[in-house]
């Protein structure tokens, strides 16, 4: 008896889904997230995915998330998937987003040119690896444009004791533009740079550079996706976005999100909690 009961709630709620899944259908809502999502490619396996499952189609802003926040705010968005946890609990606390879930990570990797002339490779403390590229004055380029990895970077400096910016535009050089850009100025100026691990493995003019700090677990990246709050904006396609950040944050997203590979590696490992 309880085992009929059980199958047929099962029944009624799968039912239910795909009604609410067929009144979306033909829907479209506005995805706020960082260049590294986009540049990586995931964001191009994912949504195809998502529309063939809902209907729903979504349209990507491919900022830093530091715009992407802003964007948000401005209500130029419904859905933001970004990395920067503590910008993104404050702007939860503002009251600009609701329902943040964690959904996938992967992490930070300093690159150097092959000659490594800070002397840094296979260091795994990546403050320090900073400071040396400091002391020896061996060119760095930042992206330094508020994105998750400018922040990033610049808490590690922090860590390191050292204001880079004092010496912008001798051996710290600030492009203000995304993560492919910044590594294609570091490729050109033989610097070093950080960048997200999926956004090397998909970058394809490499140049002279190299990975020569990793495995610091300062340099974890973790994303998060959240609902811009309908209440600060009306105009937010709840249900649809709903729908987008239920879906990612599924078994049938985290998979998709395990199952992406770029040159036989693994860019994105999910980590949405298990409801």
């Amino acid at each position: 008896m309880f085992r009929s009961f059980a199958r047929l709630a099962i029944l009624v709620l799968i039912l239910a889904l795909g009604v609410t899944h067929a009144s979306l259908a033909g829907e479209s809502i506005i995805l706020q997230s960082t260049t590294s999502t986009q540049n990586s490619g995931l964001l191009d396996y994912l949504l195809p995915l998502f529309k063939k499952k809902t209907g729903i189609t979504v349209k990507v802003v491919a900022v830093g998330t530091g715009q992407a926040l802003r964007n948000a705010r401005n209500g130029d968005g419904d859905v933001l998937l970004v990395h920067a946890r503590d910008a993104e609990m404050k702007f939860l606390k503002e009251g600009w987003g609701v329902d943040r879930r964690d959904v996938m990570y992967n992490d930070f990797v300093i690159v150097c040119p092959k000659s490594d002339p800070a002397g840094i490779a296979g260091m795994k403390d990546a403050s320090a690896a900073l400071r040396r590229i400091a002391e020896k004055r061996v060119p760095f380029v930042s992206r330094g444009d508020d994105s998750g990895t400018h922040k990033k970077e610049r808490a590690l400096w922090r860590k390191a004791g050292i204001d880079p910016t004092r010496d912008s535009g001798t051996w710290y050089r600030e492009t203000g533009s995304g993560m492919g850009a910044t590594l294609n100025a570091a490729a050109a100026m033989n610097a070093c740079t950080l960048t997200d691990r999926a956004t090397w493995i998909a970058f394809r003019n490499k140049g002279d550079l190299k990975i020569v700090v990793q495995g610091d677990p300062a340099l974890f990246n973790q994303y998060g996706v959240m609902l811009v709050n309908p209440k600060r904006h009306p105009h937010v396609k709840e249900k649809a976005a709903r729908a987008f950040i239920d879906w990612l944050t599924g078994p049938e997203g985290q998979k998709a999100i395990a199952s992406y590979r770029l040159h036989g590696q693994q860019l994105f490992f999910p980590n949405a909690p298990v409801n």
